[in-house]
């Protein structure tokens, strides 16, 4: 381990689901070396957090990288990583209307300024 810790920052879903499954596997590869890896999930990113949603983006290029929904739940199950959403998001979304992945919380903005104070940010 490094002793570096970080937060993934994702905002794209849908619209971009390559970036998305190459944040993930960085991050899956990250936690395999012991290093702490959490997200904050922002814009269309925060629809990630909704259960059942990572199973249908298929549209990712065959063979570049795992598949999100495998993923999240190794990142989830495997090494108990933090999925937290933007609270702006999740009302904009109607996510607080939905079950949200397991180890997922809504959270302000300013959260995500003091995790960055204490951890390097790569924004995806």
């Amino acid at each position: 381990m490094s002793g570096k810790k970080f937060v993934f920052i994702i905002t794209a879903s849908h619209d971009n689901p390559d970036k998305v499954a190459g944040a993930l596997q960085l991050a899956t590869n990250m936690r395999a070396m012991d290093t702490p890896v959490d997200f904050f999930l922002m814009d269309k990113g925060a629809l990630l957090a909704k259960k059942g949603y990572a199973e249908t983006l298929t549209g990712q290029s065959q063979g570049q990288f795992s598949p999100i929904a495998d993923l999240m739940k190794t990142l989830i199950e495997d090494f108990g990583s933090k999925f937290y959403i933007c609270a702006s998001c999740v009302k904009y979304h109607g996510l607080d209307k939905v079950e949200l992945v397991p180890n997922s919380e809504p959270r302000p903005g300013s959260f995500l300024g003091e995790m960055l104070l204490e951890r390097e940010g790569l924004t995806f």
